[in-house]
Formats: C-alpha cells, structure tokens, sequence
C-alpha cells in the first residue's frame, strides 16, 4: 500500500499538533480567582469579603460559582435542580475549599471536614475544611468538634 506525500505530510502534521499540545488532565485547571462581585450561588454574599472560607467549583467550561463557606457549596452540589438546573456534576472540573490552617484553596474532594466545632464561619455554623487526618483530630479536639467526614461522606443531613 503507498501513500501520497500529500497525505503523508497531513499525518505528520497531525502527529505533530497532538504531540506538542499540552496534555492536561481533567479537573487540572485549578480553582479561579474570586473577584469581588462574585456573589455566593447560593445565599447571595459576597464571597471575597470571607476570604478564609471561600468555597468553589469550577465547571469544565470555565465557568465557576462561588460560596462564602462549605455548607453553602454542598447546598449547591446536592441541588443543582435548583440553584443550576442547566448543569450536572458530570460538568463539573474541580471543588475547592479554603482549609482551615493554610488559607489555600484544596482539593474538596480529599479533604478533611470537621462537623459542630466552636468555629463559626460567616453564616454560622459550618464544616471546617482540614488538609490532612492528623490536622482534623488536632482541630476537632481543640474546638469540640462532633465528627470528622470525607466529601463523599456528607449528606444533606450533615449540614449544619
């Protein structure tokens, strides 16, 4: 079988683009900076004003909403019929929360969230995100904290 220079030199150029394109993996982009008109999706706050418990998930499209704390974004996530009904979770690219020691935006998903703690958070009581394990059981026993969950441990019933 032979092939044409002409085709030959389109797949050479096809192996080349997706070779030199970069390879980035679902849910890589990372969380958004929060500007400050950006209102909670689901309360109505401005979620800047509360920098150490912003909240975010980031769509695969760019798109983002924000939340002023935990609690709000897991409203959000349990009920995108009502607060996004054009969106579902298999859109979504990344969940972010502000852990409670670093100030940084983490990885919801493999955090540490500590339930009925003394911390308050903007709109009261809230689930103090924590990095890691031995972090959560410092800070859940500092503040009287009830439990520590995973994300995929919290149900709407969790929430304070």
């Amino acid at each position: 079988m032979s092939v044409s220079p002409r085709s030959l030199a389109l797949m050479l150029v096809l192996m080349c683009c997706f070779l030199l394109s970069p390879a980035v993996p679902a849910g890589a982009a990372g969380p958004v900076e929060v500007k400050q008109g950006d209102k909670c999706a689901v309360c109505g706050m401005f979620a800047a004003k509360y920098p150490h418990w912003v909240a975010q998930i980031v769509f695969l499209d760019g798109t983002y909403a924000v939340f002023d704390g935990p609690k709000d974004l897991f409203r959000y996530y349990f009920n995108f019929g009502k607060y996004n009904p054009s969106r579902a979770h298999s859109d979504i690219s990344g969940i972010y929360v502000t852990e409670y020691y670093s100030g940084r935006l983490i990885d919801a998903r493999k955090a540490f969230f500590v339930a009925g703690s003394d911390v308050y958070g903007p709109m009261g009581a809230e689930l103090v995100p924590v990095e890691d394990e031995r972090n959560a059981k410092e800070f859940l026993k500092d503040h009287k904290g009830k439990k520590i969950l995973r994300f995929g441990e919290i149900t709407a019933g969790e929430l304070p």
